[in-house]
């Protein structure tokens, strides 16, 4: 077995085990014995208490009913945005890159709300709408970045970010406008532009677990243009790279961006540090980089959602307010290690 392998694979029995630990957190701490035995088919009682079929009733609902759904919506998204996050900054080839810097989430987000408004106030309003407009509306916004910063020979990493930063404040803008008009819907809007997974179900699930695992296939699939891409656009150009490569990269990442939107609402920074992680364990080219930002994006958001679910019980804190808590700072340091790296 070659270390990259060894690697994803201790990736994903820590991802496991870390799952195993997270059904057992929360305002009711199930033990890791009973948290297994509750994923069994009887759900014994191992601890050996009086508590009997009413505990082993009450364990069962916890984990398979209100946890697993949760946790594997969190491991989807965070799969998704690490994913995305990879194949964004092969193609941009800047490290910086990621669906929430580059205006994927805020184009995503709009697109979302329009659909949340055409639903009225329902929790999950426009069901069937909702992925599609915020594929739409991340699809936009992609497009228009990639034209401001990313086209042209003297395109730099400062002008993406530019490009980024101005799009996903005008979209920031239309959205808070929409939400002064619609001020009914502002409690629902507000709620999910926090961005969480509080509201995980099945029915969450089976919504972002199709387009979701699509466009990572796809973008596994894309990992050789990746790498073309990585050694710049003329090499790419001469190794027969089209622009109908580039839009499949960008139909991909978008895809998989807005489906993890339109579930989970706008999370920031896991798109960005995933891939950073996995670059470093695994190297660049991307056949091994993508699985590896996949996992990192799942554990990382993961951990996250404990840390939301667990540090200020009985409330529980979006889990996008931690992953920015980490990912600011992150890429403040990205970003100045680059801006040193340069020189003048």
């Amino acid at each position: 077995m070659s270390r990259s392998s060894a690697l994803l694979l201790l990736l994903a029995v820590l991802l496991l085990a870390t799952a195993v630990v997270s059904l057992g957190l929360g305002a009711v701490r199930i033990p890791v014995p009973r948290v297994i035995a509750a994923l069994g088919n009887g759900g014994g009682d191992v601890s050996g208490g009086a508590a009997g079929s009413e505990g082993e009733a009450l364990d069962r609902t916890i984990v398979r009913e209100l946890r697993l759904p949760r946790l594997l919506l969190a491991i989807l998204v965070g799969a998704g945005l690490g994913g995305s996050g990879a194949a964004y900054q092969g193609l941009f080839r800047n490290p910086l890159a990621d669906p929430f810097v580059i205006g994927a989430s805020s184009g995503a987000a709009l697109g979302a709300v329009f659909a949340i408004l055409a639903g009225g106030n329902q929790a999950r309003a426009g069901f069937q709408l909702l992925p599609v407009s915020a594929f739409l509306g991340a699809l936009a916004a992609v497009a228009l970045v990639y034209a401001l910063g990313g086209l042209g020979a003297r395109s730099s990493p400062t002008t993406l970010l530019l490009a980024g930063a101005a799009v996903s404040t005008v979209l920031g803008a239309a959205v808070s406008l929409l939400m002064i008009l619609k001020d009914q819907s502002l409690p629902v809007i507000f709620g999910w532009l926090l961005g969480g997974l509080s509201d995980g179900s099945w029915r969450e699930l089976r919504s972002g677990a199709g387009p979701i695992l699509f466009g990572l296939l796809c973008i596994r699939l894309l990992a050789r243009p990746l790498d073309a891409l990585s050694l710049g656009d003329e090499t790419a150009r001469s190794l027969g790279l089209s622009v109908g490569s580039r839009l499949a990269i960008i139909g991909a990442a978008t895809l998989t961006t807005a489906a993890g939107v339109s579930v989970a609402g706008v999370i920031g920074f896991v798109g960005l540090m995933a891939p950073h992680g996995a670059r470093w364990l695994l190297g660049p080219q991307h056949s091994r980089l993508i699985p590896g930002s996949c996992l990192l994006g799942a554990l990382l958001l993961l951990a996250a959602d404990d840390l939301a679910r667990t540090v200020a019980i009985p409330r529980e804190i979006p889990v996008s307010i931690v992953t920015s808590l980490l990912g600011g700072p992150f890429f403040l340091y990205l970003l100045r290690s680059r801006h040193l790296g340069e020189g003048p």
